[in-house]
Formats: C-alpha cells, structure tokens, sequence
C-alpha cells in the first residue's frame, strides 16, 4: 500500500504519523524474551516453522473498502471485480484488507517483519503492541525489526504518538534501495528521524539472521522484499505487499493494483513467485489476507487459488 493508503473516499486517509520526533528514551538493557506457550486468540495465531516459534500478531486493518476499480483492478469495471470476488463467496461492492506483522524467535534474537500503520490508520489500527504482549512480548524485547518496504502500514509503527521508538532495543533493517526511497519520501520525514540511528541496511537477498534470508520481490517500491524463514526441511515465504487480496492478487495475478509502483513488474512478480510457491508446495505468510494469513497457494486455470491454513478470522 502506499503510504497514504491512497483509498480517496474508500477508507481515511493515512494521518500524519508525527508532527514531530523527541529524543528517544534511554535505552535500556533487553530483557529474556524466553519462549513461553502462546495460546492463540482473535490477535494471536502462534504456529512452528521447524524449530521456530513463529507468531501471527494482528495490527488492524480496513474493512468495507468499496469496490470502485480503483484499487485492486485498475483498468477493470466494477462490474468484472465483483464477479470475481462473488465467485469467491465474497460481497461484490465491497473488500477487507488485514494487517499482520510476523514474529520470530531465531535463536537469542526476537526479530518483528514489519512493524504495522501505528496510529496512523484509523478505526481498528494499532493493536500490535497489545498483540505482542499477548505472545509474551514486550517492545524492549525485539532485537530486530525487518522491513519489506517503507510506506506507512508497514513503518507507522516503528513510532510511538510521542515521537518515541516503539522498539528503543532494536535494530531495524531493509534493503539499501528502500532505505534510500524512504528518505526521500517527505511524507516520512518524522519517521526517518526518530528511526535513523537504529537503521542498518542490506543488499538485495541477504542472509539477514541466522534463520531469515530477503527475498526480492519486484516491482511494489524499489526496494521491495520478501523474508524466507527456514528451518531444516520448513520454509515459510513472507510476500509483504507482493499480493495485496486474497482472491483479486491470486486468482488475477495480472491485474494492476493501485499501490504498485512499477505495476509491470509487479504483475511479474506475482506470477513467478505464486507459480514457484505452487510447484513446491510452499507456504506463506500474507500480511494484507484475511488474519492470520498463513496458507498456500494452488494452480487453476491462468490463475491460483489461495488455500489458508488456517480458519479466517474476522
């Protein structure tokens, strides 16, 4: 998505996320984050990649975003949009997107992959502080942050209201290209300077911990990545803003999507790593479906089907 989301009349605005940035507080010592049983609930879904404990934390989301053709099928009626989305069983005038960030325990570090829209999304944003602390979490505990890219549901809530680090511990790393683009994005200008000295960049496919290794995906920002966590003979593919629906993205992996800048390159990018995660029978982790958005996707006809893992939580 983009960092103001972009939605016109489909949803508010993003806000601006600080008017500005106060000094981070002290840092203070990190304390065990030592793995404890998570009980799944409406904003937790706790699950293994091998032998990772690995957990689904909602942030929020929107809901009731018209159909217009102005966002998941640029160029297509209304009228084509909602005969694929009722085909699905789903309203035709209307469509939800989730947020979730992932967690994951890898070895002594307690790495967050994005860090969700904050205060910055209106109704029914900014539960991930209150999802972490259901999975027995607290923000000082992170060591990392990883970013798939910079707009503002993935960033917002690297910051607290007040200008404060959510994460005063951890470092928080993404691509150089993305780093490079969220600089230059004025509208983040607050973001960057409260997140700056914690910031450290990588290039493109990077072994980022021990477990996670980025996965370029083309095509959404410029520096757009994915994270593929492994443990032994498990792989878990995180897409970030690959694929946006659950039914739109998969089933029509060749329609434009508002939020891609380089839209082109991102119908390419959908379709070789849906293609790769069909063939090889490969799990994902969908940021933007329907929480907790784990699951698999399958071939049929031009297009896939997402296939979750899980029951969908509304």
């Amino acid at each position: 998505m983009t960092a103001h989301f972009k939605l016109a009349a489909a949803a508010a605005a993003l806000s601006a996320l600080l008017a500005a940035c106060s000094p981070a507080a002290e840092k203070t010592e990190a304390s065990d984050a030592t793995a404890t049983t998570v009980q799944a609930s409406a904003d937790v879904q706790p699950f293994k990649v091998g032998a990772l404990d690995v957990v689904a934390l909602r942030d929020g989301g929107m809901t009731g975003v018209p159909n217009d053709n102005k966002i998941l099928g640029v160029g297509r009626t209304p009228e084509e949009v909602a005969a694929v989305l009722t085909a699905a069983g789903l309203p035709g005038d209307s469509f939800d997107l989730s947020i979730q960030p992932l967690l994951v325990r890898d070895g002594d570090a307690v790495v967050l992959i994005d860090a969700g829209a904050g205060s910055g999304m209106g109704a029914g944003a900014g539960k991930l502080p209150a999802s972490l602390a259901s999975a027995g979490v607290q923000p000082g505990q992170v060591t990392d942050v990883l970013i798939s890219h910079g707009h503002g549901d993935h960033v917002g809530g690297l910051v607290t209201a007040d200008g404060a680090l959510t994460f005063p511990n951890a470092t928080i790393r993404m691509t150089e290209a993305e780093w490079t683009a969220l600089k230059a994005d004025a509208s983040m200008a607050a973001v960057v300077t409260a997140i700056t000295p914690k910031v450290e960049t990588f290039a493109a496919n990077a072994q980022v911990t021990p477990s996670i290794k980025a996965y370029a995906i083309d095509g959404h920002t410029a520096g757009h990545t994915g994270y593929e966590i492994t443990s032994g003979d498990e792989r878990l593919l995180y897409i970030g803003d690959m694929a946006h629906h659950h039914v739109i993205s998969v089933q029509r992996p060749d329609w434009r999507i508002q939020f891609d800048g380089d839209a082109a390159t991102a119908q390419a990018s959908r379709k070789a790593v849906f293609g790769r995660a069909a063939d090889a029978n490969l799990r994902l982790y969908a940021v933007h479906f329907p929480f907790p958005g784990l699951g698999r996707v399958r071939r049929e006809g031009d297009g896939f089907v997402w296939v979750p893992e899980t029951p969908a939580q509304p």
